[in-house]
C-alpha cells in the first residue's frame, strides 16, 4: 500500500510538471499585451515598456517559468495583474464558494442516485423503472451550463422559487446557504446521477447474479434483505471510482456554472482574469484547481485500496 502511494505521489509530480508547462506555454500564445491593457490602448510605448519591465514579460519564456514555478513551490502564487494584491489572497476568497458548490452537488448527487439505484433494481419490471432508466439516458447527454439556463427559466423567471440575481451565496446560516446554492448544484448534480445510477445499477446487477446471492436465497432471504445485508456492500466498491469522479467533474462544473449564475467563485475569478489578460493570475489558479482535482483523485484511489483488500494486496 506505501509502495502504491509513493508511486500515486511521483506520478501526481510528473502530472503537475506537465500541465503547469502547458498552462504556461498557452496563455504565452494568447493575443494581447497585460501591460497595454493596463495602460489602455492610447499608452506610450516608452510606458508600456517600463511596465513591461517591471512585470518581467521582458525577460525570456524560460526564466519566466522558473521564477513563475518556483513562486509556487514556495507557495507564492504570484500577484494579480488586474488587482495588484497577491493572488493566493484572491483564491482563498474566491474558493469557499467553489468548493461549497462543489460538495453540495456531490452530495445532492448521492442522496438521489444511490435511492434510485436501489429503486430501479428492486422495481425492474415497473413501468416507473424504466422511467427512470430513461431519464438517466437523457441526463448524461444534458451539459451543466445548458441545465442551469433550464433551471434559472424554470424556477426563477416563470415559477419565482428561487433569486438568482444580486445576492450573497455565503450570506445567513446553514439553510440560506443550502437555498442560495441549490439550483446551481442540481444543475451541476443531474449529469452526475445519471452517472452514478447506471454504474451502481450495473454493479448491482453484477452482484445479484454471484453465488452468495443465490446461498441467501436458498436459505429463504428476499431479494430486499440480499440487497441491503450484503449486496449493497459490494456493489458501492466500483462505484467509489464513480463518485470520486463525479466530485472531480464537480469542481469542473462549478467553475462553469458560476458563471451562469454570477456565483463569486474560483470559476468566475478565472473568466475575468481571462478578459483582463491577468496572465500570473490566470495561471496560479488554473495549477490549483488542477492540484485539487489530482489530489481528489488521489485521496479515491488510497480509499479504494483501503476498503477493497484485492487491491491493496495486488499493490504490494
Amino acid at each position: 500500500m506505501i509502495k502504491a502511494i509513493v508511486k500515486k505521489l511521483l506520478s501526481i509530480l510528473l502530472t503537475l510538471f506537465f500541465v503547469s508547462l502547458l498552462i504556461f506555454l498557452v496563455f504565452q500564445i494568447i493575443p494581447g499585451n497585460p501591460a497595454r491593457i493596463i495602460l489602455g490602448t492610447e499608452a506610450d510605448p516608452a510606458q508600456v515598456l517600463a511596465i513591461e519591465r517591471e512585470l518581467g514579460l521582458d525577460k525570456p519564456i524560460s526564466q519566466r517559468y522558473i521564477e513563475w514555478i518556483g513562486g509556487l513551490l514556495r507557495l507564492d502564487m504570484g500577484e494579480s495583474l488586474k488587482y495588484r494584491v497577491p493572488v493566493s489572497e484572491l483564491f482563498l476568497k474566491k474558493l469557499p464558494v467553489t468548493l461549497y458548490l462543489s460538495l453540495f452537488s456531490l452530495f445532492l448527487s448521492l442522496i438521489i442516485a444511490i435511492p434510485l439505484s436501489i429503486q430501479i433494481t428492486l422495481k425492474s419490471d415497473k413501468w416507473y423503472a424504466s422511467i427512470i432508466t430513461g431519464i438517466t439516458q437523457l441526463g448524461i447527454s444534458i451539459p451543466s451550463f445548458w441545465m442551469a439556463f433550464m433551471l434559472i427559466y424554470i424556477f426563477a423567471v416563470k415559477l419565482g422559487i428561487f433569486n438568482t440575481l444580486s445576492y450573497n451565496v455565503m450570506a445567513g446560516g446553514f439553510l440560506d446557504k443550502l437555498k442560495n446554492f441549490f439550483l446551481p448544484s442540481l444543475a451541476i448534480a443531474i449529469p452526475n446521477i445519471a452517472t452514478i445510477i447506471r454504474y451502481m445499477q450495473a454493479a448491482i446487477l453484477d452482484e445479484m447474479n454471484k453465488d452468495y446471492v443465490r446461498t441467501a436465497r436458498m436459505k429463504g432471504l428476499t431479494i430486499r434483505e440480499i440487497l441491503y445485508k450484503h449486496v449493497l456492500k459490494n456493489a458501492l466498491i466500483p462505484v467509489i471510482t464513480v463518485i470520486g469522479m463525479s466530485l472531480t467533474s464537480s469542481v469542473g462544473g462549478s467553475l462553469i456554472v458560476e458563471n451562469v449564475f454570477a456565483l463569486p467563485g474560483v470559476g468566475s475569478l478565472i473568466v475575468s482574469s481571462i478578459s483582463s489578460r491577468d496572465f500570473p493570475l490566470i495561471q496560479s489558479v488554473v495549477v490549483a484547481v488542477a492540484f485539487l482535482v489530482i489530489f481528489i483523485n488521489l485521496i479515491i484511489d488510497i480509499l479504494y485500496g483501503i476498503i477493497d483488500p484485492r487491491i491493496r494486496s495486488g499493490n504490494d
